[in-house]
Parts: C-alpha cells; structure tokens; sequence
C-alpha cells in the first residue's frame, strides 16, 4: 500500500481505495497525537470547525471537531435538532501497545547509541525484534507551543543470533530492561558518544532544537508500509497487514462513516459523534481517556447548546447508544484450543459482536438487537465473539462509557490475528464491513 495522506471522503470508498485510504491514516498516524490531530485536519478539510476548549462553543446547527491530546471527538448537531434529540456515539482509541521513550533517553553501552525506552500496555515483545522503527510523538518547547514529530525508520531491536544462544528455540524469554533498548547509531569516538542524542534525533524530525525541547512524549511505531497481502483473490491478497489495527481500524471507520453522513445529517433526529480517546492500553484513567472528563465535558457544552435542562439530557441520554468499536480475536489455527470451540470468528467474516458474561464486554440482549439492526441496514454479516471460559478476555471502553454516562453500549470490532504484536492482520473485507456498520449506525432508524 502507498504511503499517502489521507484524504477527506464524502462517498463511500470501495475495495483498494478504502485499503489505501486506511493505510494512509495508518501511516500518518505513529503516535496517538498523530491520530487526533490528522483525524481533525482531515475533518476540518470536510466542512468541520475545530474547536478550543477554551472557547465559547457555537450553539447553531453544525459539524464540530475538538482534539484533547492523544484524543479527538467530533460530531454533528443537525438542523432541527433539539433538547433531547439522542446521541449515537463510536467509541474508539488512538493509542496502541509498545514502547515510550524515557527521560535521559540516550544511551550509550558497548559502542552502540541506544534509545531509553519503558514499555507502554501489553504488546508483545518479540514482535517488535527485527524490524525498522519509527520514532513519533509530541514534543512541547520553552515557549509552551507544541510540536508533533515522526522519524522515518531509525532503530531496530536486534535479536541475539541463534549461535549465541542453542536453546533460543526451547522459549524466548525477553527482560523488558535488559532486551528491548532498540539501536540507532554507532557511539565511535568519545566525542561521537558525547554528541549522540536520541532526543535531538526526534527534535530534528519536528524542526525544532533540541534543547528548545522541555517536554516529551515519543513512542515507537512499525515503518514498514501497509500492504495487502494471500494467496486469495486471484492473487491479490484477502488480508491487510499493519501496525496499530487495534485500533485505528476502528478511528478509521468511525472517521470516513462520519465523514460520510454528514453532509446528510440534516434531519435532527440524531447526533452522530465519533469519540476516539487515548490510553486504552492503559487502563483509560487520564484526562484524555474514556476514564476521564472528555467526553462528558463535551457532551455537557453540546446540550447546553441545545437549551437542554438536566431532565431533558437524561431524556436524550436514556435514547442514545454508544458503539464501543475495538479490535477482537480471530480463531487462530495454531492455537484453536485457545478458543471457544462453538464460536470461532474469521477474517472477513464481517465485525464482531463481541459478548462476556461478566461485562468485560457491554453487549447485552436490546444491544445485540440494535447490532442486528445496524448490520441488516448496512446489509454486512456479523460474527459472536466470546472468550474460552479458561481464557478470560480483556476489556473496552465500553463498560467505562456506559458506567460513566449510563449510556447503552454495545461492544463491537474487526477480527484481528497477531493482536497486540507490532504489525497486525485483518480481513479486507472486514474493513469495509465496519465502516459500513458505522455508516449505518449513524443513521439508520433503530427500533429498540
């Protein structure tokens, strides 16, 4: 896949052109600042107004976007909206497991320049040895302004070769301090230590001094292009392969579906929104995660646009939905004893709708009506996902949202194979499935 810009779309893309569309906003989105800001020039480039929090907020009919660091959330308030005209939220994150880089990021060991990093979530270690890396993220400077930076592929995690270790085989085993520092130069002379400077490499990318830099927040990313690829499709490949499918595969459908039915969103009876947050690899508890103030603040200055009293937001609140879009599992056929073995999800099978007992998943009875609903709407198919009762599933933003809000939420996403690892694969049907979902979703006329 080329690594273009993305660009605004008021028509439904199709086949290569949505892969290349995705992969795009893939590429030009490292970090989780990238995501949000490129989600909201792209918006701003569809008609959208972005807006400051600091700001008074227009009360008129309109499209908005606002990005909170590593967060964006954007919506449309229709002509003829009122009081208690209900929401239709996609919940999505922008963050994605691996690595951040430390304070005193530099370091020099044996004659190598290495960078100082701590992991970040649960990725899965050896799945970043072995391949180029990117540097990416935000940089703030001694006059407060801020700065996004992305590097082109500048280390690599270099794994100890098999000679030097006979029993790699019998089981890998990564310390997370000691093996994962990646490497980007050669210290050479003790004045080529003294001048190496991890920092000043990613200030470069962003065009500014490094010891302009008071701040940082820089993670890694894969460099290594989206593609499509298999033996399917008369050659062309049934699968997409790319870093951070979980889960800009889900911004990304809520992105270009918004993008979709806004021009068309002019008959007041719902607020489309997509509501990406960061640090869902984390836990969600930041300021701009589902955890915190975002959305809620939001939505507060949204209904107070539209005159709404408390008693009329719980109106609009107790007739909305939220759709909590995050990547799941597909049957993996080296490890099928890992699975429920009467649900077991394929690419391109169509999104999942994904269910656990315990509400580590939202997805109850009137939320799986509602999916059904939307999935007849879009005329896509749809896959259960639940876990093996050995094999506890992890969590969304969806039991945060509804908890907080007390919206109804159901849990959905793409099946993903190699999650957490630094590059991921789907189905390329399955990219078009959600974003038809999401489409409909905004839209369609729901009856439970």
């Amino acid at each position: 896949m080329p690594e273009t810009s993305p660009t605004p779309q008021t028509t439904a893309l199709t086949g290569d052109a949505l892969l290349d569309d995705l992969a795009g906003y893939v590429t030009a989105s490292p970090s989780s600042y990238h995501a949000a800001v490129t989600a909201a020039r792209r918006l701003v480039q569809a008609g959208f107004t972005q807006l400051g929090e600091h700001q008074d907020w227009p009360a008129a009919p309109g499209r908005y976007v606002v990005v909170r660091d590593g967060a964006v959330l954007a919506w449309v308030v229709p002509e003829g909206a009122d009081a208690t005209t209900p929401l239709r939220i996609l919940g999505a994150h922008t963050d994605s497991p691996g690595f951040k880089l430390k304070p005193k990021s530099t370091v020099v060991s044996h004659g190598w320049v290495q960078a100082g990093m701590e992991v970040y979530g649960g990725p899965l270690l050896n799945s970043w040895l072995d391949r180029e890396l990117r540097l990416a993220g935000r940089l703030v400077t001694r006059d407060g302004a801020t700065h996004l930076a992305a590097t082109g592929p500048v280390a690599r995690i270099p794994q100890l070769a098999i000679h030097l270790d006979r029993k790699v085989n019998d089981g890998l085993t990564l310390g997370r301090q000691e093996h994962t520092a990646p490497i980007l130069g050669l210290a050479g002379s003790p004045e080529g230590a003294a001048a190496a400077d991890v920092l000043a490499v990613v200030a470069e990318a962003a065009g500014v001094a490094a010891d302009e830099v008071d701040g940082y927040d820089v993670v890694v990313a894969d460099a290594q292009a989206p593609a499509r690829f298999g033996a399917g499709r008369d050659g062309a490949g049934e699968f997409f392969a790319s870093g951070r499918l979980d889960n800009l595969s889900s911004v990304h459908a809520g992105l270009v579906a918004l993008e979709q039915v806004a021009s068309s969103a002019d008959g007041g009876a719902v607020i489309p929104m997509l509501a990406a947050f960061d640090h869902e690899e984390l836990g969600s508890a930041s300021r701009s995660g589902a955890a915190g103030p975002f959305l809620e603040e939001v939505l507060d200055r949204v209904y107070e646009g539209l005159g709404a009293s408390a008693g009329q937001r719980a109106r609009a609140f107790a007739a909305s939905w939220h759709l909590s879009s995050d990547a799941g599992h597909a049957v993996h056929p080296n490890y099928a004893e890992r699975h429920d073995p009467a649900n077991r999800p394929l690419p391109n099978g169509g999104p999942l709708l994904k269910i656990n007992a315990n509400q580590r998943y939202t997805t109850d009875a009137p939320g799986a009506a509602m999916w059904a609903q939307v999935c007849r709407a879009a005329d896509i198919p749809s896959q259960e996902f639940v876990s093996h009762n050995d094999v506890p599933c992890g969590s969304t933003i969806g039991p945060i949202t509804a908890t907080r809000l007390g919206l109804r939420t159901v849990d959905v996403g793409i099946p993903l194979l190699s999650m957490h690892s630094a590059r991921e694969m789907c189905g390329i049907d399955d990219v078009a499935h959600l974003r038809d979902a999401a489409a409909a979703f905004f839209t369609a006329e729901l009856t439970v």
